[in-house]
């Protein structure tokens, strides 16, 4: 009687406590035991690997349009359009690899394979730099090198995409699955762990941006390459090692399967009245409940709701999934259908990004590098500010602003996941601001001085513009992770950080396209704002034109969030009383 009042025995919670019953598996297919597996003694073999992951992605992407531009000899317009198109099928890719790890590879296995395949690209990318016949050229210096190198070289950095492709999705959100949502403490954590996932990868990203850019630019390529391959081999090894402290979940077929059956059943009964009650909605209990949690009926987007509407059909026949369809199943289209506003508005903040990795670096490349003793930093380098940027901003806010926003607002996030990202959206404008103004200085001087031009300013003018995009990334970038994450079916947790890695790689197709377009229109009124190289363009005007679109663009995002609602779970059993609670983080018990 005790527990049909919602009150948990001693006996249950102790149960509870000792075993994990959030659909999730030990690595022998049973049910998990608590002590054992998941939340941070898995999460550390698992940051283990992304920290290499991203050590050679950032050693690769940071330094990849003055590999480009010095040893391929392409033009400054060439190049970045090439970078920001391998960018954007790097981070676009996911999308497909995070549906393979739903629907029928599991997380695990995801990773696993996109490892190798990652690991068969950096390889490659030695192959094509040591082997004689695959060698840039056969001199030290050439100036048009051989076509086998480059198709070898692209070949390779795609293999490269590949393999981010299954493995970024699949690893976070594989990472995010050791903490149970149903257990208090290891929901907070797992709050905690998009944080300091975020802060272990920016010190893979900072690492790839100095030791191994410093070894490209003063030791060779080769060498490099040679060095993320053997770290990504290592982590890799560690990965697997750490697999009898995961709790892994089985793939549970297409997530688009559902969302058909929905439409189907929505369609079939769109001449129905809806049921005055939505309690009159078909659902099945949380006991007959296998994968996943229940979710609460929303009022948006009620045609939907038709669906879930039992007839007399229904009564008289065992029902179909294509002509009833349960009211979570409903609420998870509602969710998929929710976010697509969201994604789009947070395109222009994609767009911004794209800049960091392409003409920021170049900039950086005509600058004096040299600072203490002679010391010359290397260009790609310099991203090492924005990594540092966006350690410091997840450590204040992690360390320092949740504690006194969760007194504060009562949420368990401290503010909610939409506002997060949105602060993050003022920085990004703020950065274009920065960059259009230093640009500006460093053209001037190139007017005063053609010979010397930029080369008398300091590399160090850069570091507002990188430190302020650091920030911001801290903010809207950890915020996409954790949105995208938390805001989808249950059933497809890859697919939404596939939907996260997808606004950067979007927005990198947007700059590309932005890039031609406003070639086209400024080549046509008069003189084209790129040039063959910086000293000939005025990307100033670019960057302007960027913190416009950025700000009008936060105007509509406000707009989006504001009108936004959030999945609501229906909880298990708390202390005396069960609960519904949005996954925005809702208010502390």
């Amino acid at each position: 009687m005790e527990e049909r009042r919602g009150v948990k025995s001693s006996k249950v919670i102790e149960d509870e406590e000792k075993w994990v019953y959030d659909s999730s598996l030990d690595h022998k297919g049973n049910i998990p035991i608590r002590a054992s597996t998941g939340v941070w003694k898995a999460s550390l073999f698992i940051v283990a690997i992304e920290f290499s992951e991203r050590l050679s992605y950032f050693g690769i992407a940071t330094s990849l349009i003055l590999y480009l531009t010095r040893v391929l000899h392409d033009d400054l317009k060439t190049a970045a359009k090439s970078v920001n198109y391998w960018s954007g099928v790097t981070t676009l890719i996911p999308l497909f690899g995070g549906f393979i790890a739903d629907a029928y590879l599991g997380r695990f296995k995801t990773v696993l394979f996109s490892s190798i395949i990652y690991l068969m690209g950096l390889i490659l990318l030695c192959m094509s730099w040591f082997l004689p016949s695959l060698r840039p050229c056969d001199t030290k210096t050439c100036h048009e090198p051989r076509k086998i190198h480059e198709v070898v070289f692209f070949l390779a950095i795609y293999l490269v995409s590949i393999g981010t492709g299954g493995h970024k999705p699949a690893l976070e959100s594989f990472g995010a699955d050791q903490f149970d949502d149903d257990h208090r403490e290891e929901r907070k954590q797992k709050m905690s762990f998009f944080n300091w996932w975020n802060f272990g990868l920016c010190c893979g990203l900072l690492l790839g941006v100095t030791v191994v850019v410093y070894v490209q630019d003063h030791v060779s390529w080769g060498v490099a390459d040679i060095v993320l391959t053997a770290v990504m081999a290592v982590s890799l090894a560690i990965f697997i090692i750490g697999r009898r402290n995961y709790r892994y979940r089985k793939p549970s077929g297409s997530p688009l399967t559902p969302m058909l059956q929905v439409l189907v059943a929505a369609i079939a009964k769109r001449s129905l009245p809806h049921p005055s009650d939505p309690a009159q909605l078909y659902e099945i209990s949380k006991s007959d409940k296998v994968n996943g949690r229940l979710l609460c009926h929303t009022e948006k987007l009620k045609f939907l709701d038709k669906a879930a509407i039992i007839s007399v059909q229904n009564l008289t026949e065992k029902p179909s999934p294509w002509r009833l369809a349960t009211v979570t199943k409903v609420e998870e289209m509602k969710l998929v259908l929710n976010l697509i506003p969201i994604w789009l508005a947070t395109l222009p903040f994609g767009l911004c990004v794209a800049q960091t990795s392409t003409f920021f670096i170049k900039q950086g490349a005509t600058m004096n590098r040299e600072v203490a003793n002679g010391f010359e930093v290397p260009p790609a380098s310099i991203y090492a500010i924005a990594a540092i940027g966006m350690i410091v901003s997840v450590t204040l806010y992690e360390k320092l602003l949740v504690p006194i926003l969760r007194r504060t607002t009562g949420n368990e996030r401290g503010i909610n996941i939409l506002q997060r990202i949105g602060i993050g959206m003022i920085f990004s404008i703020a950065t274009m601001i920065a960059a259009a103004l230093v640009e500006k200085k460093r053209l001037g001087l190139v007017k005063i001085d053609p010979i010397k031009g930029s080369h008398s300013m300091s590399v160090l003018w850069l570091a507002p513009q990188f430190l302020i995009i650091g920030f911001g990334d801290g903010f809207t970038l950890v915020g996409l992770q954790e949105y995208f994450y938390d805001q989808v079916p249950d059933s497809m947790r890859s697919l939404g950080i596939a939907l996260y890695l997808s606004v950067i790689g979007a927005g990198n197709f947007l700059s590309s396209l932005l890039i031609t377009a406003v070639d086209h229109i400024t080549d046509d009124v008069g003189k084209s704002w790129f040039g063959k190289d910086l000293n000939s363009s005025r990307l100033d005007r670019f960057y302007w034109l960027l913190a416009c679109v950025a700000a009008a663009n936060l105007c509509v995002y406000v707009f989006v969030a504001q009108r936004y609602s959030y999945k609501s779970v229906q909880k298990v059993a708390v202390a005396d009383s069960y609960e519904d609670e949005p996954e925005n983080g809702g208010p502390i018990p």
